[in-house]
């Protein structure tokens, strides 16, 4: 009803599990200054979680989220509960193939169905002229893209870049998951990433092989730190090269301690 009430306004959306960090607050920010309203979702989604996720552990600080959204200007925050959005004898599913069979797809059965599933079904409910995603989850933007270009959603697909800290590290809500030393060691990703960067860029290395094993070096020689997977992938179909060259995506998963945390870097051109 809310957003129906002047159906002349540009709406903007901006899907989140709270737990909300800047990164969260530069999709908020966005959507305000290029829209006329926007709503945020606050959702642990369970059906993007796998059994050995942390679901129940996943932070759930929703009076910190609400102020933090009403201080970027957010008009409105839907907060639905599991019975909301998946009632009694709900059957419906929302499935991409092709792109979801690698990297995140490969490691987490299932994750991206979650995903679909519910992103399709926030479209639709509040049915928003732009959506904002960040591109930390780079796979996700991928999938949702395409999903978004299958079904005819109308609406526009905006991806903001990846907010990071001093150091390097990618904004999550799960780096509070970290020990100190922990923390530290995270910093695994973006150096790794960056050393990458560098190999491409300035040795104008080409052998994605080599890309692939200095990233695995790297995490396997830092304390607490296991590499779940390094990928050097087309941008458009994730699939892992062995010549570097157009629009590449640099990705990896590590698990730090008990926490797993992913990253990626998007190099176009080459």
């Amino acid at each position: 009803q809310a957003r129906w009430a002047d159906p002349k306004l540009s709406w903007g959306l901006v899907p989140t599990m709270g737990a909300l960090h800047q990164g969260h607050i530069s999709l908020a920010k966005r959507s305000v200054s290029e829209n006329d309203k926007s709503c945020a979702t606050i959702f642990v989604n369970p059906t993007q979680f796998a059994p050995t996720d942390d679901l129940d552990q996943y932070p759930r600080p929703l009076e910190k989220d609400l102020e933090m959204f009403e201080a970027a200007g957010i008009d409105m925050v839907f907060t639905p509960t599991p019975d909301v959005m998946y009632p009694a004898g709900f059957g419906t599913r929302v499935i991409v193939d092709g792109v979801t069979a690698r990297l995140e797809g490969e490691h987490r059965p299932g994750h991206f169905d979650g995903v679909t599933q519910v992103v399709s079904k926030l479209f639709n409910i509040v049915q928003p002229y732009r959506a904002y995603f960040g591109q930390k989850d780079a796979q996700q933007t991928v999938v949702l893209k395409k999903m978004v270009r299958d079904l005819n959603f109308n609406l526009d697909l905006i991806i903001c870049p990846t907010v990071r800290e001093p150091d390097g590290l990618a904004m999550s809500s799960r780096n509070i998951y970290l020990s100190a030393e922990q923390r530290q060691n995270a910093t695994v990703l973006y150096r790794s990433l960056a050393k990458a960067k560098d190999m491409i860029e300035q040795d104008d290395i080409r052998d994605a092989s080599l890309i692939r094993q200095t990233i695995r070096e790297m995490v396997n020689n830092t304390p607490e730190t296991e590499l779940i997977y390094a990928s050097v992938a087309d941008g458009a179909n994730l699939r892992e090269l062995d010549q570097i060259s157009g629009n590449i995506l640099i990705s990896l998963a590590v698990r730090v301690g008990e926490t797993r945390l992913i990253d990626n870097f998007i190099l176009n051109n080459i």
